[in-house]
């Protein structure tokens, strides 16, 4: 039997790209599929990953003041997602791809259909719109 090639994150990562993989950071020991926010993500120093999420109740409750900060996604506008999501947008993660070619190598990370131009667009303008990201981060998505 031949083995799967390689992915290579370096080469096959764009604007848009999903991976679903546990992240220290998150108190959840479940993994989340966490979205890439870069335009260009194989020429940026850092990646810019937004993190998805199945408690909209508590998501919306924590940012009821902000509504403009979270994207809710369907199965419909993403069908990797298997039920109703949702983004709060004023957590971005940063990660080189290094790490996640890492979480991938040792089977830790799963490389999932791209995120539509339309959605990716609404969780930028989320994040631009969030006053708890930190300009340089808000920059990059512009520029």
């Amino acid at each position: 039997m031949a083995l799967p090639p390689r992915v290579d994150i370096r080469t096959t990562i764009e604007a848009g790209s999903v991976y679903y993989f546990h992240d220290s950071n998150l108190t959840s020991p479940d993994p989340h599929y966490f979205i890439v926010l870069n335009k260009n993500p194989q020429t940026d120093g850092v990646l810019l990953l937004v993190c998805a999420s199945s408690r909209l109740d508590a998501v919306r409750r924590r940012r009821a003041l902000r509504p403009e900060t979270v994207v809710e996604i369907s199965p419909r506008e993403y069908p990797d997602f298997t039920r109703d999501s949702i983004v709060d947008c004023n957590t971005v993660f940063e990660r080189s791809i290094r790490e996640l070619q890492l979480k991938f190598d040792s089977g830790r990370l799963q490389v999932k259909a791209v995120m539509s131009p339309d959605t990716l667009e609404k969780l930028r303008d989320a994040v631009l719109e969030s006053d708890m990201v930190d300009g340089e981060i808000q920059d990059m998505l512009i520029l």
